[in-house]
């Protein structure tokens, strides 16, 4: 079964990373669906059902995001409010629609890991500013997987290390 890569930037054309490995992602049709939110839903009038089949048709589901501000870009926020309902992710006999499911982040950050650390200039490691993802996740009873990340965007990469972040990232999404 396909992966399916919730994509959540707001220009991606203008990303480095993310716009490379979107070029590399759209190259593997049989294998990912890619799912671009703002294309979507330019005016984050989001459609509540259709994104619920939509999960319930895969297995695996990646939210693929730049991290700003510490956080997702907020279509991703309202995306988890709306389609994550009582009933259908949660709370009734009937729900749990995304149980078992697995589900990682793929997060493009600006930050250089090194300051991304208990000794480092924002005092919290990644996966400790994504916690609130994890539980998120954990409610619904979701598989949450470990994240995929790219540090240091905001340093001008090379080609050399995009290209070994987009490698990284296939190898990423074939091991879920």
């Amino acid at each position: 079964m396909k992966t399916l890569v919730i994509i959540i930037h707001p220009h991606p054309e203008n990303s480095m990373i993310n716009k490379r490995w979107i070029e590399e992602l759209i190259q593997y049709p049989d294998q990912y669906t890619l799912h671009n939110l703002h294309a979507l839903y330019p005016d984050e009038k989001i459609d509540i059902e259709k994104e619920q089949q939509l999960i319930e048709s895969h297995d695996t589901i990646v939210f693929q995001f730049p991290f700003y501000w510490f956080s997702s870009p907020p279509l991703l926020k309202k995306w988890l409010d709306e389609v994550l309902t009582y009933g259908w992710a949660y709370g009734s006999k009937s729900g749990y629609k995304v149980a078992n499911k697995k589900i990682a982040l793929a997060i493009s950050a600006g930050i250089a890991k090194e300051d991304y650390s208990i000794n480092g200039k924002y005092k919290y490691t990644l996966g400790q500013l994504t916690t609130p993802f994890e539980i998120t996740f954990d409610y619904v009873k979701a598989d949450y997987q470990p994240l995929f990340a790219f540090y240091g965007a905001e340093h001008h990469p090379t080609p050399e290390i995009i290209e070994k972040s987009t490698e990284e990232y296939i190898s990423f999404l074939k091991s879920l």
